[in-house]
């Protein structure tokens, strides 16, 4: 792990094209800006773990549901 000291209104530069910014610091809570291309998808922590347990819970649907539903015409 990289850790890196910024202050207000500096930045990092990750690869050739996100770039995070200290936007704000009050008291606890430090607020980034985080600028990237569309195609790179931006999750808080939290928000990333829930939509990866979404997709597991997914693959476990039953198996005979998926042929009633691919066999029904």
């Amino acid at each position: 792990m990289l850790v890196l000291s910024r202050k207000t209104n500096e930045s990092i530069i990750i690869g050739d094209n996100i770039e995070v910014k200290i936007l704000a610091i009050e008291g606890d809570q430090v607020k980034l800006g985080i600028v990237a291309p569309k195609s790179v998808k931006v999750h808080r922590s939290e928000v990333f773990k829930a939509i990866q347990e979404q997709n597991k819970a997914a693959l476990n649907v039953d198996k005979n549901i998926i042929q009633k539903l691919t066999n029904k015409k």
